[in-house]
């Protein structure tokens, strides 16, 4: 017999103290669970200072860029979680069939009990307290594994959690991927999970052991199109806003384009006015500009730059780097070999493949070949072409005329599809992956249509079943 470790011994004490809990928690109103919301953002709003601090730590952020991408996107979900959790609880009344005359139906959503949430490194208190409010909305308690990647922004937010929850309702664990693993063994009854596609199979199939439901926010290569009728200006400043904000750090950050040959030139020239325009002509002096998470990461992104220019590229953009610093210009290649690694992986950091085109099926053929990508972009002024675009494609999200902006509208379903995630979250999308959505029906009348259709059968009752297959 194994003897357990003293942290496999606090998680499983604590572990179990909110199996006994979830009950308590799943009980309250939602006069309580607005409380708890409420608490939660004046916690984020009191430590707003600590939160850009911490993650500067980690990589340099920007004040600016950490309120944008950190604070307002954890802010505006609970505020839209308290504007809508009435009617999120309420029960859903759905119509009966005439068969099934003198019920009444509905849905309740209840809590699934013991959630675990996995967050990723690259956007901590956004990826962690986003999951978080929807777990607390549908009334569970839970558990939470940050990134070791960034252990400033960890330890901040074990330490702000702990200040309004007991560890029975929700707990922080720090520490590397073991303690991931051992909790992913646990039987919980839901796990959310954001990371690689990867790290997203170890987690479904743990859960798997466990009949345990999953929500699994992967990434995968992010293509964008844009044709020769697009405003080629705005497609520059917004493609170089969401492709270098967060070091290129971002799951449905743009990951290669396809041009259209006629306005590739004019396409590059504006790409690079617009990225001087940002970060000046010396990024690595940029307040505005962070850093690659850590020495792994700044290797493998140094390889496949290396590689891809070894394998034919052009670097047309960028392409400095200090790894002192992990620091990697805003880079862009073209004329990339299709089979090299950096269009094979996704890239993850501020390096930008551009291919150009002349048939738009050439470049739709592409992607049909490939897992379904986490994002696709679409730059164009002619619906034929993004009807065209749309409906020979799968994503799991598709923004038109701007890039990865549909995260932040709640009212939308974030995820992607297959390779690119399982289920949905933000909003009444989130609040229901941590629900069980439970079928009632209620038997109000004192004869049931069924009643009269129940053994011994004969042939009056034969007919009025074959009366209801006909016509019912």
């Amino acid at each position: 017999m194994m003897i357990k470790k003293e942290w496999e011994k606090t998680i499983d004490t604590i572990f179990s103290e909110q199996l006994k809990n979830q009950y308590n928690i799943g009980n309250t109103d939602v006069f309580e669970r607005k409380t708890k919301l409420k608490n939660l953002l004046n916690l984020i709003l009191q430590y707003r200072k600590d939160i850009q601090k911490a993650m500067f730590e980690d990589f340099k952020k920007a004040p600016a860029e950490v309120d944008l991408t950190e604070i307002y996107t954890v802010t505006n979900e609970i505020n839209h979680a308290i504007k809508h959790l009435n009617a999120w609880m309420k029960p859903h009344y759905v119509a009966s069939p005439i068969t099934l005359l003198g019920t009444s139906s509905y849905i309740q959503y209840e809590p699934k009990g013991v959630v675990l949430i996995i967050s990723p490194w690259n956007f901590p208190f956004n990826l962690t307290f986003g999951p978080l409010i929807s777990a607390i909305a549908a009334g569970n308690c839970v558990m939470i594994k940050p990134s070791e990647h960034t252990p400033n922004s960890t330890a901040l937010m074990k330490k702000m959690l702990a200040e309004i929850f007991p560890v029975n309702e929700v707990a922080v664990f720090e520490g590397d991927s073991s303690i991931a693993a051992y909790l992913t063994q646990l039987p919980f009854n839901h796990i959310f999970f954001t990371g690689s596609p990867a790290l997203g199979k170890k987690v479904m199939k743990a859960a798997a052991e466990n009949l345990c439901s999953v929500t699994l926010e992967l990434g995968g290569k992010s293509p964008v199109i844009i044709d020769e009728s697009a405003g080629l200006s705005k497609a520059a400043k917004r493609i170089a806003w969401a492709k270098f904000l967060n070091n290129g750090q971002v799951c449905i950050a743009p990951d290669y384009l396809y041009v259209h040959e006629k306005v590739k030139e004019e396409f590059l020239s504006l790409l690079k006015v617009q990225i001087i325009g940002f970060y000046g002509e010396e990024p690595a002096l940029s307040k505005d500009y962070s850093r690659i998470v850590n020495q792994a990461h700044f290797n493998r992104l140094k390889q496949y730059l290396q590689d891809a220019i070894l394998d034919g590229a052009v670097l047309e953009i960028g392409g400095e780097m200090n790894e002192e610093e992990r620091f990697i210009a805003p880079t862009v290649l073209s004329n990339v070999n299709l089979k090299s690694a950096i269009m094979q992986e996704e890239i993850f950091g501020p390096i930008l493949p551009l291919m150009v085109y002349q048939d738009l099926n050439e470049v739709i053929q592409h992607i049909q070949q490939h897992e379904k990508p986490l994002a696709l972009y679409i730059f164009s002024k002619q619906n034929e072409v993004i009807s065209k675009i749309m409906r020979e494609t799968r994503a799991g999200g598709t923004v038109i005329n701007h890039n990865t902006l549909h995260f932040f509208n709640n009212e939308l379903p974030f995820g992607g599809s297959n390779n690119s995630g399982i289920g949905k979250a933000h909003g009444k999308y989130g609040f229901k992956a941590f629900s069980n959505a439970r079928a009632v029906m209620k038997q109000w009348s004192p004869v049931s249509a069924l009643d009269l259709l129940m053994p011994p059968y004969g042939n009056f009752k034969q007919k009025i079943i074959d009366l209801t297959i006909r016509f019912f």
